[in-house]
């Protein structure tokens, strides 16, 4: 067991925490925590990359645990009203159907590898941008002003292009024109 999957463990420990804090509209700890999560996901891939400490297990881990993150405080927010539904449905929708589509590819003998598109990384950052400021608008009973609906509004059509990408490169796959087959070779 490396460094970097002790820490990672732990962020996953600290999820029902944040959530629970979130529940009992206990801002300061929940934006504490998502804050120290986000610390700690740069830490051990900081450790890991320079330590020669990566992991075929943290390689899984460690984007299982910052999407559950994720996924926790934008329901929980959307739940309290704080994030419009369709957000956070799209979201979530947007995970279940990436998760279905690596199972199904799996399961058919044609697994997918799983590599972030850049789209995907812009659609993360700014989740976690604006699940940030909402927290911290919440802790600090503060308002960022027109901040917020231009980050739901960047969130949800990065979340739309991103399923589209997604899905666009899994048919590929599927259909024998994914990486290192030829078309027409399944």
């Amino acid at each position: 067991m490396t460094i970097p999957n002790v820490i990672t463990i732990l962020r996953f420990l600290l999820v029902p925490g944040v959530v629970l804090a979130m529940l009992e509209a206990r801002w300061g700890w929940a934006f504490t925590g998502f804050i120290a999560a986000g610390v700690s996901d740069a830490m051990d891939g900081f450790i890991a990359r320079n330590f020669n400490q990566r992991s075929r297990l943290g390689a899984y881990l460690d984007p299982m645990a910052d999407k559950l993150l994720l996924v926790c405080v934008f329901v929980v927010l959307g739940i309290i009203g704080q994030l419009p539904l369709w957000l956070v449905i799209a979201a979530v929708s947007r995970d279940a159907l990436i998760v279905c589509a690596v199972l199904l590819s799996t399961v058919m003998g044609q697994p997918v590898e799983m590599r972030p598109l850049l789209v995907s990384k812009a659609n993360t950052a700014v989740q976690i941008v604006l699940a940030a400021m909402v927290l911290g608008e919440l802790a600090f009973e503060l308002s960022l002003g027109p901040l917020r609906p231009l980050l739901i509004l960047t969130s949800g059509l990065l979340t739309v292009a991103s399923a589209a990408a997604y899905l666009v490169a899994w048919l590929r796959h599927m259909n024998g024109y994914g990486e290192g087959s030829t078309p027409g070779s399944t």
